[in-house]
């Protein structure tokens, strides 16, 4: 009966699927859902998704409000370690547990096998008589009912049967080969360089000039959608998405004097507004710019890189240096600047900022080539990046490779960081000193 059932209602179905599904009772449908649950949650790729959905709810959260980090931070570390152990002993079962491994990669090559089947069926159905459309059905139906409970081997032998089907009734007609591999991995691409261009993409601080908000290691989110999306290979933004930029903000930009360098810094002024410098002192439209003291000697790790010579992941290039911490508030942005008393660099005079541009400094005052003194290109005078150059906002800290955590006695100093891991780039306002190297 069942046989006629199948073969009754195969023709009438819009799809494969639809004519495999009517196939099966509530209770089959039910271990079937179980089962593809439990095998998405044995995918490798399934705690870095998890990671990846929960790290977006905590960036929306954290940017529409700096000071839920503070309580939301420890529960976001904590949930990563959870996803880097779901990860590790999943790598680990795959490589220890042979059965388990087995049964994961016949489930695997099954649910692979059902899709093609499928695509191929509902694309050429028109070329299958009734006959091919129901062995179709009725091997497809079998393979999907023993998904749950089958051994490796039973799997493995009905999915032979399928695909044996699938060679007599589909083969001939197939014509793709390459030119379908090569579509999936276009699209594959296109869906990465869509989110890269933008959405989100990850920068690294190769620097110390934006100490101690940011250390040399530190890699953050680049929100590239909040100012403006860049048109492809240009240095156009269209028109605003959310908001432009905003004093207080850190920007990663592409260096206007440097093209081929990309810089991040944090805005200080922005079209229309007149700043003024004089010493340590920052004015913005006649009104200066709060700067209280935190310690006159604080401690940061730096770190000795040159371009020319890249650093060795076994060699210890690492030291100690020292500077002036202040707490610093543009706006209503609240943030850590360091001025060192001992190599003072500072640039007196006054400057108008243009429209479609901003003004930026880094957090490390004396040791951060910004607009204050050409952005690095050595004319001494000020620059300013346009609103074309800017890639976006950078939200928080999402790895941190820098001096000392985990393994560092094994890679020169440097190690998995822990304790920097989702901060923002501003503070709550009343958080005591980044603790002192020991």
């Amino acid at each position: 009966m069942a046989g006629e059932t199948t073969a009754q209602k195969a023709p009438d179905a819009k799809s494969l699927g639809d004519a495999v599904k009517a196939t099966l009772t509530q209770d089959d449908v039910r271990a079937l859902k179980k089962t593809r649950w439990i095998e998405r949650a044995k995918s490798l790729w399934a705690p870095v998704t998890v990671l990846a959905l929960v790290f977006l709810v905590y960036l929306s959260i954290v940017e529409s409000s700096v000071c839920t980090y503070l309580w939301l931070q420890f529960p976001m570390k904590a949930f990563g370690l959870g996803c880097v152990s779901w990860w590790a002993v999943l790598v680990g079962l795959r490589y220890l547990a042979k059965p388990w491994e087995a049964l994961r990669m016949a489930r695997h090559e099954a649910e692979e096998l059902l899709s093609e089947v499928e695509t191929d069926a509902n694309k050429h159905r028109a070329l299958l008589k009734p006959a091919a459309w129901s062995e179709l059905t009725e091997r497809s139906s079998a393979l999907v009912k023993a998904l749950p409970a089958a051994s490796p081997e039973a799997l493995r032998d009905t999915s032979k049967k399928l695909l044996d089907s699938h060679d007599k009734h589909l083969a001939k007609h197939k014509r793709a080969g390459w030119l379908e591999t090569g579509s999936g991995l276009v699209k594959a691409l296109a869906i990465a360089l869509l989110v890269r261009s933008v959405f989100l993409e990850p920068f690294k601080i190769p620097s110390g000039s934006m100490l101690p908000t940011l250390e040399i290691g530190d890699q953050v989110f680049v929100n590239k959608f909040i100012y403006g999306v860049r048109l492809p290979f240009t240095n156009t933004v269209p028109f605003v998405i959310v908001r432009p930029p905003k004093r207080g903000d850190v920007i990663v930009f592409n260096n206007p004097v440097s093209p081929d360098k990309d810089y991040i810094k944090r805005v200080v002024g922005v079209g229309g507004d007149t700043l003024s410098f004089s010493g340590r002192e920052l004015r913005v439209n006649g009104q200066r710019v709060e700067a209280t003291l935190e310690t006159p000697k604080h401690t940061y790790w730096d770190q000795r890189y040159q371009l020319s010579h890249p650093r060795m992941w076994f060699t210890d290039d690492w030291f100690l240096s020292e500077s002036t911490l202040l707490k610093e508030k543009l706006d209503t942005v609240t943030h850590w600047i360091l001025n060192d008393p001992m190599r003072p660099r500072d640039r007196d005079g006054e400057v108008k900022v243009p429209e479609g541009a901003v003004f930026v400094m880094g957090d490390n005052r004396d040791n951060s080539e910004d607009s204050r003194f050409g952005l690095g290109g050595g004319t001494g005078d000020f620059e300013f990046v346009p609103f074309g150059h800017i890639k976006g906002k950078a939200t928080v800290i999402w790895l941190a490779l820098g001096r000392g955590g985990l393994l560092s006695g094994v890679f020169g100093g440097t190690g998995f960081r822990t304790d920097r891991l989702f901060q923002p780039m501003e503070l709550c306002g009343a958080e005591g000193a980044p603790p002192t190297p020991p």
